[in-house]
């Protein structure tokens, strides 16, 4: 099993930023991608989940409209977008799955 993530991203304040994890070695369609950010200094902090099965999503209410998740099945691939960044939204972020797979994650860092 193994989740990729794409490389780190640098954003202005306000901008949007879009990061991908690419499933291969389980049926993607069968476990949930969950998403989790740490906070340089913070402890882990979980944005919500996707069913790749069928794009059903739950976010945590405190990423609520500014934050969706995607999910491609043709090619196993689970997107995050987060939208109006701020300079607290630096960060490492982080694909899971439900079983504990975890992707290596990728720098998103926010900055004028």
């Amino acid at each position: 099993v193994q989740l990729v993530q794409s490389g780190a991203e640098l954003r202005n304040p306000g901008a949007s930023v879009k990061v991908s994890c690419k499933a291969s070695g389980y049926t993607f369609t069968s476990y949930y991608i969950h998403w989790v950010r740490q906070v340089p200094g913070q402890g882990l902090e979980w944005m919500g989940r996707i069913d790749p099965e069928d794009g059903g999503t739950k976010y945590a209410q405190k990423f609520q409209g500014r934050v969706t998740f995607t999910a491609d099945t043709s090619t196993s691939t689970a997107y995050v977008e987060l939208s109006s960044l701020r300079s607290e939204d630096t960060a490492v972020y982080y694909c899971t799955t439900t079983f504990g797979s975890w992707g290596q994650g990728t720098q998103v860092t926010v900055s004028s």
